[in-house]
């Protein structure tokens, strides 16, 4: 038998929606694990295959493959539908896993990397996307603590299988052990998840994608590689940023003459939808610069072992949902800008407390730092995202839950570019090398003092979001999903 959302009420795992519940749950465990995994190992990684300089790579090819497919893959699943767009993501991400697991050296692994970057430009914003359009804003302030419970899980589960495949089986476990999940997730889908779309002829936008991938990939290699690979007022560095901003105008000119845009310009003229996404790339640099440098600063500036610099990263990761499970009760109270404020001032805090740690390197007070910064952007992250999505209807709601996730990847991709420049430069003009504990020390003190400016300038998001209640905003879900009973 098969019913429409709307005619349902109950939420959990054992309702109607439970076992698709269970597998965006399981959808969101494939990205939460993966953005906490791989940082605890990043020194063993390095000590086998080599390639310090190139490390930061590993994450900003990521980040820069997921975030340059999210808007095509979020217009497709508003075209011909969410579930083939998931499935595709996750079968990437396999593939992905699988070729990581097997890299010979740091190239080849960054290359890998992109195809999993590829793979969960789908998977995390089309699970997002499926659970707005299958509760309602108030529903979703409930199912929030489900799905946030993936988040708390992996924050504890990805640093420490991190930690434990690094220093007792191999780096290459932190890849293989997606197979199972990938595999799991696909079928929990297949089998449970149907949904109605009107088909019609389409017409996709290869030469908007196109331009927008190369530009950013271009404005990515610029800043990451700058007083690196050449000075920064080289012709190499010049040429790449000018030909990054021609194509990024060129971008926009051809996105308003495309009949179906990859990344419609009316998305950032509302200014509820503008200020959300601006909030969501302050969240993805933030994120991005602890979870990248937090286990390396532990691991050589205070001899931490890469379990222990796991689970300072799984306190980062763990105070997010926290908050993130509670957030729905707030912002039903004191409205989402209120919430986002709170969240921020409470991130600002400690972004400032993580610097101060930084002089006396200490695992306890590190963590104790990065769990205060997870509470915050758990108010930040959650509320904003869910009050973007819940103002557009279902044929809109695919491409503004993209366009948020497109941002938090670019601020996570431009923010562990700008962090491993400065981070790199510190250690060159340190003269000690990348193995000194002071040189590391150092980067570190000045990537996590960038992390907590990025903090406060995100702040400007949240003084120019509208003040809107839940019942202002909310479209109800369209009768276009459906589960089977």
């Amino acid at each position: 038998m098969r019913r429409n959302v709307t005619e349902q009420t109950a939420v959990g795992f054992r309702s109607e929606r439970g076992p698709v519940l269970i597998a965006l749950m399981l959808c969101t465990g494939l990205v939460a694990i993966e953005a906490t995994i791989l940082a605890t190992a990043v020194p063993s990684i390095v000590a086998d295959i080599g390639g310090f300089a190139q490390f930061p790579w590993l994450f900003s090819i990521y980040l820069l493959a997921q975030a340059v497919s999210v808007p095509v893959y979020a217009k497709l699943a508003d075209t011909i539908g969410r579930k083939p767009i998931i499935l595709v993501g996750i079968g990437t991400f396999l593939v992905g896993s699988i070729l990581a697991g097997f890299a010979w050296d740091m190239t080849s692994l960054i290359v890998f990397r992109a195809i999993q970057g590829l793979g969960a430009g789908a998977v995390l914003p089309v699970s997002i996307t499926i659970t707005g359009d299958i509760y309602t804003v108030r529903e979703r302030a409930r199912v929030q603590g489900y799905i946030a419970s993936v988040w708390a899980a992996s924050s504890v589960i990805g640093p420490s299988l991190g930690g434990v495949f690094a220093e007792f089986l191999s780096w290459r476990w932190i890849f293989f052990v997606n197979i199972p999940l990938s595999i799991l997730a696909a079928w929990m889908l297949i089998r449970n998840y149907h949904e109605t779309v009107e088909r019609k002829k389409h017409r996709i936008d290869i030469a908007g994608a196109a331009v927008l991938t190369v530009g950013l990939t271009l404005l990515i290699l610029a800043v990451l590689e700058g007083g690196q690979a050449w000075a920064w007022d080289s012709w190499q560095s010049i040429a790449a940023f000018a030909i990054a901003a021609l194509l990024l105008v060129a971008f926009v000119f051809i996105e308003r003459r495309a009949a179906e845009p990859v990344l419609p310009l009316w998305v950032f003229s509302r200014r509820l939808i503008l200020t959300t996404s601006l909030m969501s790339f302050g969240v993805g640099a933030v994120l991005i610069g602890l979870t990248s440098y937090v286990p390396t600063f532990l691991e050589v500036s205070a001899g931490a072992t890469p379990l222990i610099s796991g689970l300072a990263v799984a306190a980062l990761t763990l105070g997010w949902p926290i908050s993130a499970s509670q957030s729905g009760r707030l912002f039903l109270r004191i409205g989402f800008r209120n919430t986002a404020f709170l969240g921020l001032g409470i991130a600002v805090l400690g972004t400032a407390a993580l610097v101060a740690a930084t002089f006396v390197p200490n695992p306890v007070t590190t963590a104790l730092a990065c769990f205060v910064v997870g509470l915050g952007l758990g108010l930040v992250a959650s509320p904003t995202l869910i009050a973007a999505q819940s103002s557009v209807p279902w044929e809109e709601r695919g491409v503004v839950t993209g366009a948020n996730m497109f941002l938090r990847s670019m601020g996570s991709a431009v923010g562990v570019a700008i962090f491993g420049a400065v981070a790199n430069a510190m250690i060159d003009a340190s003269g000690l090398g990348a193995h000194s504990a002071a040189a590391i020390q150092g980067a570190s003190a000045a990537v996590f003092l960038g992390v907590a400016i990025a903090a406060v300038a995100t702040i400007a998001g949240a003084v120019a979001m509208p003040r809107a209640h839940v019942d202002d905003i909310e479209h109800r879900p369209a009768e276009r999903a459906s589960v089977v009973e």
